[in-house]
């Protein structure tokens, strides 16, 4: 079992930045593919971005690519989403997800396990 918690989220101004975090329980995150996918209103959830278990690879969403960096401190069990020079459409709720398969995919699909969300507001 793995509980994931975000945090970090919140109101900014476009051009602004946060940065997201994700701590995770259990003993095996350092062995797991992490995930950062976001949910705007009325849409469906959409990738973001996701990082191998070593945070050697990673691959972002077109639209954020660029802008966003993924990262994670095994040590602390904790993986990050630094995002700069935000704009209003990345206004969403934003999770972090598990894949203790290590399909290292885009698909919500493949990831078992989900945080609550942290909202981010980013405002013109």
């Amino acid at each position: 079992q793995v509980q994931l918690v975000e945090s970090g989220g919140g109101l900014v101004q476009a051009g602004g930045s946060l940065r997201l975090s994700c701590a995770a329980s259990g003993r095996s995150f350092s062995r797991y593919v992490m995930g950062w996918f976001r949910q705007a209103p009325g849409k469906g959830r959409e990738f973001v971005a996701r990082l191998s278990w070593s945070g050697s690879t990673t691959a972002y969403a077109d639209s954020v690519k660029g802008r966003f960096t993924i990262s994670r401190d095994n040590a602390k069990n904790t993986v990050y989403l630094q995002m700069n020079s935000l704009k209003p459409e990345d206004t969403a709720v934003y999770y972090c997800a598990a894949d203790t398969n290590n399909f290292y995919s885009s698909r919500s699909g493949d990831y078992e396990y989900w945080g609550q969300g942290t909202q981010v507001t980013v405002s013109s």
